[in-house]
């Protein structure tokens, strides 16, 4: 405990002057050098000057005792996702946050309020203290230093930076073996690599966090980890394994009620029953999936998207228009340009097949090979176009559709 700073913070907060403080304890030069911490107090001296602040020598020390037991729960409480505890011990140090910057734990604390920020998803408010964190990480421990970094990474993940989440993870697995063998360590570099598309070394880390959640029995964890091999193996078209996982998952989310993951859950059932050709099964678990969703948010868009594709295979026309219009009007309300333009895509092509493929190759295609993303979906629309083109005899056209899908080798 620094007590040279806690008496100066006592004495002015009351206002007692340095010299009415060391009146018949010490001379008042003596308290300066001790206030400022620049000369060392025998503990005879300290406690007749915490006894004349009303100070508890043997309280402050249980505190901050207090303290170190708090902030390992609260990061083992993160560990097993348990929110409502997270909660209540996180305002138990906030309770006792006076007295923090005196003790030894003052960066560890504020570490710590960046992971619960960061927790909440609270990315702005984690961004202010990730910024007061910068200014002090010259004087930070080497197991501090790496801590600033590790949460730095999930900062970026929330923020949809993965590339740049997945430098720093490597860096920190290459130099801290001892600190990168924990379950959560593990369980987010598998997650950065499945947005990365990068699903072998997705399911290898997720199958090492995996083992030691259930070592843990971190049930909810285990939970979170079986949903990430599930959607890798899927992108990996290991079918048996990925119909495992969800299957599982599904078990056990109906059995501990967690209603905030199962429309999840139900929703990559059923991306994994469209893979599979069995699409009377996925319309089965989308349709699921969408009625434990609120109808306004970015998991109920796609959701409904993906019902509205099956409809349109089923050739159910009246029911796929009733989905892509509400798609459409949805994702102007929410500000998605992609799922505005696949819905409109999908409409022309009911109405107008050829207003649809100058559509397709206008607007649509455009888009996803500027943001580069879903290269399944992209692939599938040059393939259209390649067919379209073929079929109407514009050769030149299809062949420049069909380079595009085999990388220019045809």
């Amino acid at each position: 405990m620094e007590f040279g700073a806690m008496i100066k913070y006592y004495r002015t907060q009351r206002g007692i002057t340095q010299t009415e403080l060391a009146k018949g304890i010490c001379s008042v030069p003596h308290l300066s050098k001790i206030e400022n911490n620049s000369k060392e107090a025998n503990a005879e001296t300290i406690a007749l000057l915490l006894k004349r602040l009303s100070i508890s020598l043997e309280e402050i020390e249980e505190k901050e005792e207090e303290i170190k037991h708090l902030l390992r729960d609260l990061s083992n409480k993160i560990n097993f996702f348990l929110t409502k505890d997270v909660d209540a011990i996180y305002q138990e140090l906030k309770y006792r946050e006076h007295l923090i910057p005196f003790s030894k734990h003052i960066y560890i604390w504020e570490l710590t309020k960046y992971r619960y920020l960061l927790f909440k998803g609270l990315t702005k408010e984690a961004e202010l203290q990730r910024d007061l964190l910068f200014k002090q990480k010259k004087n930070f421990s080497q197991h501090e230093s790496y801590l600033f970094r590790y949460y730095n990474a999930i900062f970026l993940i929330l923020k949809g930076q993965p590339k740049n989440a997945d430098e720093i993870l490597d860096t920190l697995y290459i130099e801290s073996d001892h600190e990168t063998t924990s379950g959560e360590f593990l369980y987010h570099r598998a997650l950065v690599k499945s947005s990365l598309e990068q699903s072998g070394h997705a399911i290898h880390f997720g199958k090492l966090a995996l083992q030691i959640y259930m070592n843990q029995h971190n049930f909810l964890r285990i939970l979170h980890t079986l949903m990430l091999l599930g959607i890798s193996y899927t992108h990996s078209k290991i079918y048996e394994e990925a119909e495992g996982c969800f299957q599982h998952l599904i078990r056990n989310a109906e059995l501990l009620k967690e209603e905030k993951m199962l429309p999840q859950i139900y929703h990559n059932m059923g991306f994994l029953q469209h893979k599979m050709n069995n699409d009377n099964e996925a319309l089965f678990y989308y349709e699921k999936s969408l009625a434990l969703q609120p109808a306004c948010n970015q998991h109920y868009l796609v959701t409904l998207y993906s019902i509205g594709e099956i409809y349109f295979s089923f050739q159910s026309t009246d029911k796929a228009k009733l989905c892509f219009q509400e798609v459409y009007s949805l994702s102007k309300e929410l500000g998605d340009k992609k799922y505005r333009l696949l819905a409109e895509f999908y409409l022309f092509l009911m109405a107008s097949p050829q207003k649809a493929f100058k559509y397709l190759e206008a607007k649509v295609i455009p888009y996803f090979e500027e943001t580069n993303v879903q290269m399944d979906s992209l692939i599938r629309f040059y393939k259209i176009l390649a067919d379209y083109y073929h079929e109407n005899d514009m050769v030149h056209k299809a062949v420049l559709y069909l380079n595009k899908i085999t990388g220019g080798i045809v």
